[in-house]
């Protein structure tokens, strides 16, 4: 048995050197050995000529293929053996390859391949491939040679490093495929060598050491291995698949590798997903190419294909996601670990040991059952909303969540007389959470209202822990951010927001903790870290835009103000793309994931962006903001003034100085852009009204907590641990007097407001609007929109003022659309004409616009009723309320009175509004690390 040894080498001078080494080490020497170098830049002719002599080498233009294939006339050896630069075989490879191939009368072999520099670990014993192109080894990620695949075994392919094939099979195939010329060239061949009937085995025994030098980027620095492999190893599917099978495999690629990209994007490895979808275009892209590699394969025969088993991509699946909820899991402890700061050192002196139980420790912990307590009076006090709630800003809910999807997935609304005004982005989540609740809309509502308090506790616990911990460097007292978190909990309660049915302010305050607390991701030294937090920060900002659109304005000035001082005091942090980026992305995400409502708010008016949600109610001036009360019921003025003398208390500790003044810049800016906006007059077609300023409150609420928790945590730091001694010893003085007091004036602040919640609130939601309308003409408006009511109040004499209601509503969600209306100029003509001079046409004209009914709400002018007895083509309607009298118009409602279409752009912008959405939500994920 004569063998040739071929050594394809381009820029490998680091590797040569051990495998010309263990060329040269072999038991069973070569009988000729040749090598080949493919155009390299570095010393790697010249070690080859060296160690081979000068007629040994080739220089040869192309890749792996044209170069085997150029010397393959000069061999006239029985067997070629196949070596790459970057593989090093261990002494006794040749002589094993040849025993097996004699042994078994094989017609390739492959040897065993090692890592390098490893050594041990297993990289390849024998390859195949799936039908959804990928290369599939047999062995576990990482997997250590402990003996447990030396057995000879007939394979689809072998590693073309350390590959010893029959000279005449090599000319037969006429070498490797041109369009393979560094990935899946081995399965290629070995595919074609089963279909021609040459077989192929693994000697296990005959050991090669593989840097994979092209496979890991090694050679150029590039990073485009992956896209590379994935393209050759999608060719080598479809190339090599014949008939209906083929057609079939290249559909089921195509889509399975959509599929795959989607799935990649969703575990944040855009990369590695855009490489799939250059992959696909490369190869789905250009038939020509394989309907030429078909056509070449055509005559090979039909020889058994040993393709891997048809079940292992869902192995594969399982273990990607099993991947990706580990890297969540890893994250998650990452950032626990990281928000630790120092070592937590527990106080276990009002508590038994970490040996009790549960019910032990939560008995006899008086902050657990302190948290009890607040939780079942919060609980207590909102017992009000569990049911059906309305009044104040808040309209009633809808009878399932389905109505709210409906309104959002439409560009067309059949209120008033049809609009495509944009529904309100807050529906997005009500959907969602009505939907989880059984399709039932009152539900979502009730659940804000009885958990949105406790929940904003939450969310302040965290951040009150984690700013307290930034600011000391140590761990905070349970008590300090038990009271920060309860202060912030109340203040929703106390400015009257809950009470007045003003869910965006109280939705607000849920999300405000968790956004304050993602933007502290700014502050770490990490740019992924940092990009990461602008993502989590711009996705929390737009949740909270969309119930209070005040944010994002506010926002703007913030984040601009921040790179004005970076500009000023660190121009090159400025000028650092991981630094102003994140930001930037803060500002352009609420308008991207809120789209739809952002190019309705152009197309109807830009000065619906400055209203709050739900029924327009009155707005606060300076003086509420700051003592944190909103126009109505609301807590007593000392509770948040207490908090105001505290915030300036919290400017006398020097060591916190600094971060105080920083909340209270936070103050000042708030208060100056809520000027400048009172000064504003938003004239809607619904009418004119003030800018919604209660997120305003929320900030300069929130921002004064946050210096009085750092202050406290600041002075707590200072003071000397007290042992039982000096408690002993402890003499009250002057200063342990003010301190105490202190903190009872501190705690009476979140105290305060839940008594006053508990015992005496007051509140709108008790007080729901009846509606005018009777009940049969409102169902008959949920069948058929076009059977509208037309509501008047009001006296001939003192003004009438009107409006159309078009079944039970308005709901919830459809205030804004309303008020963003246009009032249609032919209707209110009509509607006019009808109330003072009334005749046969206007009797005709108001069906034709989808009017069906005239109700009066009590008190009726008596002489607008004698006016509409009097009228022809008008008669009386029944009413359980002989107060309120109504008419019918005898004219049949016209059909289709206020149907009409969808902005053209609506379904494209609601498709990008969905995918922009998933991108953000992968990009605010955990980092994939890409395994290879």
């Amino acid at each position: 048995m004569t063998v040739t040894t071929l050594l394809v080498s381009h820029d490998g001078a680091r590797w040569l050197p051990a495998v010309l080494a263990g060329l040269r080490d072999q038991q069973r020497p070569p009988d000729q050995s040749l090598a080949i170098d493919t155009g390299s830049s570095d010393e790697s002719t010249a070690l080859l000529v060296d160690a081979l002599g000068l007629d040994h080498v080739r220089q040869v233009r192309g890749g792996f293929p044209q170069a085997v294939r150029q010397v393959l006339s000069e061999i006239d050896t029985e067997w070629v053996w196949i070596l790459h630069d970057d593989a090093a075989p261990a002494p006794g490879a040749l002589a094993e390859l040849l025993r097996v191939a004699e042994q078994q009368r094989a017609d390739v072999v492959g040897a065993k391949l090692r890592e390098w520099p490893d050594l041990k670990r297993l990289l390849e014993v024998g390859v195949t491939i799936s039908a959804s192109a990928r290369r599939e080894t047999g062995l576990e990620r990482g997997e250590y040679d402990q003996g447990q695949h030396d057995a000879v075994r007939e394979v689809l392919a072998v590693n073309t490093a350390g590959m010893l094939v029959r000279r005449t099979l090599l000319e037969r195939l006429d070498g490797f495929d041109d369009e393979l010329p560094v990935f899946a060239a081995d399965l290629d061949f070995g595919w074609r060598a089963a279909r021609v009937g040459a077989r192929t085995v693994i000697a296990p025994d005959a050991i090669v050491f593989h840097a994979e030098a092209s496979h890991r980027d090694l050679r150029d620095g590039g990073r485009t291995a992956h896209r590379r492999e994935r393209e050759a190893l999608m060719y080598t599917v479809l190339a090599n698949s014949r008939g209906p099978n083929g057609a079939w495999r290249w559909l089921r690629l195509l889509i399975g590798s959509l599929v795959r990209a989607l799935g990649l994007l969703l575990a944040r490895a855009p990369r590695a997903a855009a490489d799939e979808l250059a992959a696909i275009a490369a190869v789905h892209g250009r038939p020509g190419r394989l309907r030429r590699a078909r056509a070449a394969r055509r005559d090979l025969g039909d020889g058994k294909v040993a393709l891997a088993p048809w079940w292992l991509p869902l192995r594969h699946g399982l273990d990607f996601v099993s991947d990706v909820t580990s890297a969540a899991l890893a994250q998650g402890r990452d950032l626990g670990e990281r928000r630790r700061g120092v070592a937590d050192d527990v106080d276990d002196e009002d508590g038994p040991g970490d040996d009790s139980g549960l019910l032990v420790r939560l008995l006899t912990s008086p902050l657990a059952l302190s948290v009890l307590a607040v939780l079942v009076a919060m609980l207590v006090a909102a017992r009000v909303a569990f049911g059906s709630l309305e009044g104040g800003a808040l309209s009633p809910a809808p009878g399932t969540a389905g109505y709210w999807w409906d309104l959002l997935t439409s560009g067309w609304h059949p209120l008033a007389q049809g609009t495509d005004a944009p529904a309100p982005s807050y529906l997005i989540p009500f959907a969602l959470l009505g939907s989880l609740l059984l399709d039932s809309a009152s539900a979502a509502v009730s659940a804000l209202f009885v958990l949105g308090v406790p929940l904003a506790g939450w969310g302040a616990w965290r951040f009150a822990r984690r700013v307290a911990v930034l600011s000391s460097g140590r761990t905070p007292s349970a008590w300090l951010v038990g009271w920060a978190a309860l202060a912030w909990a109340m203040v929703p309660v106390a400015s009257g927001a809950w009470g007045q049915g003003r869910f965006g302010v109280l939705a607000a305050a849920v999300l405000l903790p968790w956004l304050a607390g993602a933007s502290l991701g700014f502050l770490d030294g990490e740019p992924d870290r940092r990009r990461r937090a602008g993502w989590r920060t711009g996705l929390l900002l737009a949740a909270v835009t969309a119930f209070s659109p005040g944010a994002w304005v506010l926002a703007v000035v913030v984040v601009l103000a921040v790179l004005v001082i970076l500009r000023v005091i660190a121009p090159s942090l400025a000028r650092t793309r991981s630094v102003w980026g994140p930001l930037l992305v803060v500002l352009v995400v609420p308008p991207v994931l809120l789209l739809p409502g952002t190019l309705g708010m152009l197309g109807h008016d830009i000065g619906g962006l400055l209203l709050e949600a739900g029924r327009s109610m009155p707005g606060p001036d300076g003086w509420d903001l700051l003592t944190g009360r909103l126009p109505g019921p609301s807590a007593p003025l000392w509770i948040g003034a207490l908090l105001v003398l505290a915030g300036v208390a919290a400017l006398v500790p020097a060591a916190s100085r600094l971060a105080v003044v920083a909340c209270w810049a936070v103050v000042a800016t708030t208060a100056i852009l809520a000027a400048a906006l009172s000064r504003l007059e938003v004239d809607l077609p619904s009418g004119a009204t003030g800018p919604g300023l209660s997120f305003g409150l929320l900030m300069i609420h929130g921002a004064l907590i946050t210096a009085i928790l750092i202050a406290v945590q600041a002075l707590g730091s200072r003071a000397a641990p007290v042992t039982a001694a000096r408690r002993s010893a402890a003499r009250l003085t002057p200063q342990r007097a003010l301190g105490a007091a202190g903190a009872v004036l501190l705690a009476l602040v979140p105290l305060g407001g839940l008594g006053w919640w508990l015992v005496a609130g007051d509140d709108l939601l008790q007080r729901p609007a009846s509606s005018p309308v009777p009940a049969y003409m409102t169902q008959a408006g949920d069948e058929d929109p076009d059977r509208g009511v037309l509501v008047v109040t009001g006296t001939i004499e003192t003004g009438l003022d009107w409006s159309v209601r078009r079944g039970e509503g308005p709901f919830l969600g459809e205030d804004e659309i309303l008020a963003l209306t246009d009032v249609d100029a032919g209707l209110a003509d009509d509607v006019t004409t009808l109330l003072t001079t009334p005749d046969d046409a206007v009797t005709v004209a108001l069906p034709g616009r989808g009017i069906e009914h005239v109700v009066l709400p009590a008190p009726a002018d008596p002489a607008l009723i004698g006016l509409l007895d009097g009228t022809s083509g008008l008669s009386r309607a029944s009413t359980s309320d002989r107060a309120t009298p109504a008419w019918q118009f005898e004219t049949p409602v016209a059909d289709g009175a206020v149907s009409g279409e969808s902005p053209w752009w609506f379904g494209w912008v609601l498709t990008l509004q969905v995918i922009a959405l998933l991108a953000v939500i992968v990009l605010c994920g955990p980092t994939r690390r890409e395994q290879r």
